[in-house]
Protein backbone atom coordinates (compact mmCIF):
# COMPACT_ATOMS: atom_id res chain seq x y z
CA UNK A 1 0.00 0.00 0.00
CA UNK A 2 1.68 3.47 -0.88
CA UNK A 3 1.52 6.49 1.99
CA UNK A 4 -1.00 9.25 1.60
CA UNK A 5 2.26 11.61 1.62
CA UNK A 6 3.70 9.41 -1.71
CA UNK A 7 0.56 8.77 -3.44
CA UNK A 8 0.13 12.78 -3.13
CA UNK A 9 3.36 13.39 -4.45
CA UNK A 10 2.97 10.84 -7.36
CA UNK A 11 -0.48 12.68 -8.50
CA UNK A 12 1.43 15.95 -8.60
CA UNK A 13 3.87 14.61 -10.77
CA UNK A 14 1.30 13.31 -12.93
CA UNK A 15 0.44 16.44 -13.50
CA UNK A 16 3.87 17.79 -14.26
CA UNK A 17 4.31 15.07 -16.54
CA UNK A 18 0.78 15.76 -18.30
CA UNK A 19 2.02 19.55 -18.39
CA UNK A 20 5.29 18.57 -20.16
CA UNK A 21 3.36 16.51 -22.78
CA UNK A 22 1.46 19.32 -23.05
CA UNK A 23 3.57 21.94 -23.57
CA UNK A 24 6.12 19.84 -26.33
CA UNK A 25 3.12 20.25 -28.01
CA UNK A 26 2.43 23.20 -28.09
CA UNK A 27 6.37 23.58 -29.56
CA UNK A 28 5.56 21.03 -31.89
CA UNK A 29 2.67 23.59 -33.15
CA UNK A 30 4.81 26.28 -33.12
CA UNK A 31 7.72 24.45 -35.50
CA UNK A 32 4.77 23.69 -37.55
CA UNK A 33 3.84 26.79 -38.00
CA UNK A 34 7.40 27.82 -39.43
CA UNK A 35 7.35 25.14 -41.26
CA UNK A 36 9.93 23.22 -39.63
CA UNK A 37 8.39 20.07 -39.70
CA UNK A 38 11.65 18.01 -38.54
CA UNK A 39 11.59 20.02 -35.36
CA UNK A 40 8.03 19.17 -34.88
CA UNK A 41 8.25 15.40 -35.49
CA UNK A 42 10.99 15.10 -32.60
CA UNK A 43 8.73 17.37 -30.55
CA UNK A 44 5.61 15.40 -30.94
CA UNK A 45 7.51 12.01 -29.95
CA UNK A 46 8.81 14.13 -26.93
CA UNK A 47 5.32 14.32 -26.06
CA UNK A 48 4.75 10.96 -26.51
CA UNK A 49 7.56 10.43 -23.90
CA UNK A 50 6.15 12.40 -21.64
CA UNK A 51 2.49 11.37 -21.07
CA UNK A 52 4.59 7.82 -21.24
CA UNK A 53 5.77 9.43 -18.04
CA UNK A 54 2.92 10.31 -16.67
CA UNK A 55 1.46 6.87 -16.82
CA UNK A 56 4.25 5.27 -15.30
CA UNK A 57 3.50 7.15 -12.05
CA UNK A 58 -0.17 6.72 -12.80
CA UNK A 59 -0.02 3.24 -13.07
CA UNK A 60 2.28 2.65 -9.81
CA UNK A 61 -0.40 4.51 -7.88
CA UNK A 62 -3.06 2.24 -8.82
CA UNK A 63 -0.84 -1.11 -8.77
CA UNK A 64 0.10 0.04 -4.95
CA UNK A 65 -3.89 0.54 -3.83
CA UNK A 66 -3.61 4.33 -4.00
CA UNK A 67 -5.94 6.29 -5.70
CA UNK A 68 -4.83 8.43 -8.40
CA UNK A 69 -6.25 12.38 -8.75
CA UNK A 70 -5.70 14.35 -12.16
CA UNK A 71 -5.78 17.77 -11.58
CA UNK A 72 -6.36 20.94 -14.55
CA UNK A 73 -3.32 21.13 -16.85
CA UNK A 74 -1.87 24.49 -16.91
CA UNK A 75 -1.98 26.28 -20.28
CA UNK A 76 1.42 26.40 -22.14
CA UNK A 77 3.04 29.30 -23.67
CA UNK A 78 2.63 28.91 -27.51
CA UNK A 79 5.24 32.13 -28.84
CA UNK A 80 9.04 31.96 -29.04
CA UNK A 81 11.17 34.00 -30.60
CA UNK A 82 13.02 31.27 -32.77
CA UNK A 83 13.82 28.05 -32.34
CA UNK A 84 16.91 28.56 -30.05
CA UNK A 85 14.39 30.32 -27.77
CA UNK A 86 12.06 27.05 -27.64
CA UNK A 87 15.15 24.73 -26.76
CA UNK A 88 16.38 27.05 -24.02
CA UNK A 89 12.81 27.23 -22.85
CA UNK A 90 12.48 23.27 -22.98
CA UNK A 91 15.78 22.40 -21.32
CA UNK A 92 14.72 24.54 -18.40
CA UNK A 93 11.90 22.75 -18.30
CA UNK A 94 13.80 19.57 -17.89
CA UNK A 95 15.60 20.81 -15.31
CA UNK A 96 12.65 21.54 -13.77
CA UNK A 97 11.39 18.30 -14.14
CA UNK A 98 14.80 16.91 -12.88
CA UNK A 99 14.38 19.00 -9.65
CA UNK A 100 11.01 17.09 -9.13
CA UNK A 101 11.92 13.92 -9.56
CA UNK A 102 14.95 14.82 -6.95
CA UNK A 103 12.60 16.30 -4.49
CA UNK A 104 10.09 13.07 -4.77
CA UNK A 105 13.20 10.70 -4.34
CA UNK A 106 13.52 13.12 -1.22
CA UNK A 107 9.94 12.24 -0.12
CA UNK A 108 10.83 8.50 -1.06
CA UNK A 109 13.87 8.11 1.58
CA UNK A 110 11.98 9.99 4.16
CA UNK A 111 8.85 7.57 3.73
CA UNK A 112 10.66 4.83 3.75
CA UNK A 113 8.90 3.99 0.13
CA UNK A 114 11.36 1.10 -0.98
CA UNK A 115 9.25 0.57 -3.94
CA UNK A 116 8.20 4.29 -5.01
CA UNK A 117 12.39 5.30 -5.19
CA UNK A 118 12.79 2.15 -7.66
CA UNK A 119 10.40 3.70 -9.53
CA UNK A 120 11.82 7.01 -9.19
CA UNK A 121 15.46 5.44 -9.97
CA UNK A 122 13.98 4.97 -13.07
CA UNK A 123 13.02 8.75 -13.61
CA UNK A 124 16.29 9.99 -12.50
CA UNK A 125 18.63 8.21 -15.16
CA UNK A 126 15.96 9.12 -17.44
CA UNK A 127 15.82 12.79 -16.48
CA UNK A 128 19.92 12.55 -17.45
CA UNK A 129 19.30 11.33 -20.81
CA UNK A 130 16.55 14.01 -21.12
CA UNK A 131 18.56 16.67 -19.91
CA UNK A 132 21.72 15.68 -22.52
CA UNK A 133 18.90 15.33 -25.31
CA UNK A 134 18.13 18.72 -25.15
CA UNK A 135 21.47 20.18 -24.88
CA UNK A 136 22.55 18.36 -27.95
CA UNK A 137 20.46 20.26 -29.92
CA UNK A 138 20.56 23.29 -27.69
CA UNK A 139 24.43 23.30 -28.31
CA UNK A 140 23.47 22.59 -31.93
CA UNK A 141 21.30 24.93 -32.49
CA UNK A 142 23.68 27.85 -30.91
CA UNK A 143 26.19 26.78 -33.39
CA UNK A 144 23.83 27.71 -36.47
CA UNK A 145 23.11 30.80 -35.00
CA UNK A 146 21.15 32.90 -37.64
CA UNK A 147 22.25 30.35 -41.22
CA UNK A 148 19.17 29.56 -42.61
CA UNK A 149 20.71 26.58 -44.25
CA UNK A 150 22.30 24.53 -41.72
CA UNK A 151 18.56 25.27 -39.83
CA UNK A 152 16.96 23.26 -42.55
CA UNK A 153 19.61 20.66 -42.01
CA UNK A 154 19.07 20.14 -39.12
CA UNK A 155 15.35 20.38 -39.39
CA UNK A 156 16.52 17.18 -41.39
CA UNK A 157 17.96 15.71 -38.39
CA UNK A 158 15.56 16.15 -36.14
CA UNK A 159 12.93 13.75 -38.51
CA UNK A 160 14.97 10.78 -38.31
CA UNK A 161 13.90 10.64 -34.32
CA UNK A 162 11.55 7.46 -33.73
CA UNK A 163 9.63 6.80 -30.71
CA UNK A 164 11.25 4.73 -28.29
CA UNK A 165 9.21 1.49 -26.90
CA UNK A 166 7.21 1.59 -23.79
CA UNK A 167 7.31 -1.46 -22.10
CA UNK A 168 5.40 0.10 -18.79
CA UNK A 169 2.31 1.19 -20.80
CA UNK A 170 0.07 -2.22 -20.42
CA UNK A 171 -1.50 -3.60 -23.16
CA UNK A 172 -5.02 -4.81 -22.46
CA UNK A 173 -5.60 -8.78 -22.03
CA UNK A 174 -6.25 -10.56 -24.58
CA UNK A 175 -9.84 -11.83 -24.96
CA UNK A 176 -10.20 -15.43 -23.82
CA UNK A 177 -10.38 -18.32 -26.17
CA UNK A 178 -13.43 -20.01 -26.51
Amino acid sequence: MISQRMQEAFNKQINEEMYSSYLYMSMAAYFDSINLSGFSHWMKLQAQEEMFHAMKFFNHVAERGGQVELFAIKKPENKWDSPLHVFKESFKHEQFITDCINKLMDVGVEVKDYAGQNLLKWFVDEQVEEEDNFTGVLEKLKRIGDNEALLLMQDLEMQKRVPGLNPYIKAPAAPAAA
